[in-house]
């Protein structure tokens, strides 16, 4: 029963990313994109890390989706549809067929590797998944987790500048 449920949300997942890059419609694509995030979301429940798929909906499928909507609608995004251009579609099928043979050629050679770190699995259901990766972040990753929060307020300062008509 857990393979089809697996392999139902796969099916989705996969479809749902097809339409982000299919689709002539940026608000389409992007609507896409956050059902491919609820099919990740749904990837961690099934592995039993139920903080990760709370995260995977609020910062990804919610505010990372709204910022990105926010852009749409303020780049004035429009499609062109009778412009079509072959030559970039034949080299785009070209690259995405290549790089699809290294994926599988790379998962069928590779073997899964043993989990390794400080925590067993018995410390990670005794103390709890949310504790443990607070306690990462703000020790071992505080510098990175910085950093990221100052590129989202570039990006939020970039989006009202581009928003402003004159500066």
């Amino acid at each position: 029963m857990e393979t089809l449920f697996f392999l139902i949300i796969s099916l989705v997942a996969i479809v749902s990313a097809i339409l982000v890059i299919t689709c002539k419609n940026p608000i389409n694509s992007a609507l896409a994109l956050i059902m491919t995030f609820f099919c990740l979301a749904t990837y961690y429940v099934m592995l039993d890390a139920p903080f990760m798929a709370a995260v995977q909906v609020m910062v990804y499928a919610g505010a990372i989706m709204v910022l990105m909507v926010f852009t749409i609608m303020l780049l004035n995004v429009r499609v062109d549809a009778s412009k079509k251009h072959s030559h970039k579609l034949i080299f785009g099928t070209i690259v995405g067929f290549f790089t699809l043979i290294n994926i599988v050629v790379v998962l069928v050679k590779s073997r899964a590797a043993l989990p390794t770190g400080p925590y067993t699995g018995d410390m990670i259901k005794n103390i709890g998944h949310t504790e443990l990766i607070g306690r990462e972040i703000f020790t071992n990753f505080l510098l990175p987790f910085e950093i990221t929060s100052i590129l989202l307020l570039v990006a939020i300062v970039g989006a009202v500048i581009l928003a402003k008509k004159k500066i």
